[in-house]
């Protein structure tokens, strides 16, 4: 930019996040202070985009996820102290209820569009912060941010989302097949608090276990692309973890299709397999696209008859969220002229 030229004013913003698989927690005991400890990895292919234009609400969808979206803006504006006159616009979005962190990158998403739109800075953890986002896992902030695989420390005696302490690259090689069952959805809001509050005391022995199993096994298998390694550990997590919490979602895993999926992918090439959060949704890894697609098509042709079941193979994502700024009045689609485009 020239010296004295003024900046083009901001008239869109459009944003793209990505889905997340959390794939377990590594300390529900808490007795050195912090509690949780997430492993999760960012998926691409699978996400949320969304465009946030200058003017009145008018032509808002009406869908559940705009009109969450936009309670968020709401609130968001209230913290800064801004006039709400702005539009929301949702494209294809994250599943809901799915487990795949549909809410919290939502949540981001308006909260990066509205800190470009205004150049008032926002940073994602205050985001998730002010929404209420992030409450016990930080992996959804650090795939929005980094993507890639994702350690983060769990939740200590701040009121705010666990730091993330590791990030790491995800082999291009590796593919994630995901299991939905479209006709359940996991656990969330008031029915997730009681579920937590009812769950019995984890032991300690188990928690030192997974911390030892994620830091020995699962992340230096992975830093040496060594898929059948960190799958393994992966297994394991989810076994140790979906047990603890099988009184609240009625087994290992939520949805019993879905389950019997599982069962059966690592006959076909799985290296690891899992449920993302409460689910309903599994996942399994595999250290080739080749085993993935095939394991995907000898999925769909064995369970052809149920139709609740899809499969889809996806790559892993190493980037966070990409955050595109527009100069123009109209129709984003007809043109508008890029300000500026950045990866969160």
């Amino acid at each position: 930019m020239i010296c004295g030229e003024q900046r083009p004013t901001v008239d869109a913003v459009r944003v793209e996040v990505p889905a997340r698989l959390h794939l377990g927690f590594l300390d529900m005991e808490g007795g050195l202070g912090r509690r949780f400890g997430s492993l999760g990895l960012t998926l691409d292919g699978l996400g949320t985009e969304l465009t946030l234009l200058r003017g009145g609400p008018a032509g808002d969808a009406a869908d559940r996820p705009a009109s969450r979206a936009r309670g968020y803006l709401d609130r968001l504006c209230a913290a800064l102290d801004v006039e709400n006159r702005f539009s929301l616009r949702l494209g294809r979005t994250i599943p809901s209820h799915s487990g795949l962190g549909s809410g919290t990158q939502l949540a981001l998403a308006v909260g990066a569009a509205l800190s470009a739109m205004t150049g008032r800075p926002l940073p994602p953890r205050r985001v998730a912060s002010l929404l209420d986002r992030g409450a016990r896992s930080g992996i959804g902030v650090g795939a929005f941010e980094q993507g890639g695989v994702i350690l983060d420390g769990g939740k200590g005696a701040l009121d705010e989302p666990p730091p993330v302490i590791s990030r790491m690259v995800l082999p291009e090689t590796w593919r994630m097949l995901l299991v939905f069952d479209d006709a359940n959805r996991g656990l969330s809001g008031t029915a997730e608090t009681v579920a937590f509050r009812d769950l019995p005391p984890f032991p300690a022995d188990k928690a030192a276990y997974l911390c030892r199993l994620a830091l020995m096994v699962g992340l230096p298998a992975l830093a040496e692309g060594d898929a059948m390694r960190f799958g393994a550990a992966v297994t394991e997590l989810q076994s140790v973890v979906g047990d603890h919490f099988a009184p609240a979602q009625g087994g290992r895993f939520s949805s019993p299709d879905v389950a019997e999926v599982l069962r059966w992918l690592p006959s076909v090439g799985a290296t690891g397999v899992g449920q993302s959060s409460w689910g309903p949704t599994g996942f399994a890894i595999f250290g080739d696209a080749g085993s993935a697609e095939r394991a995907a098509e000898g999925a769909r042709a064995r369970w052809r008859l149920q139709a609740n079941l899809r499969f889809v193979v996806c790559h892993g994502r190493n980037r966070g969220a990409v955050v595109e700024t527009f100069a123009g009045r109209g129709a984003v689609a007809a043109g508008y002229e890029t300000v500026a485009k950045k990866t969160a």
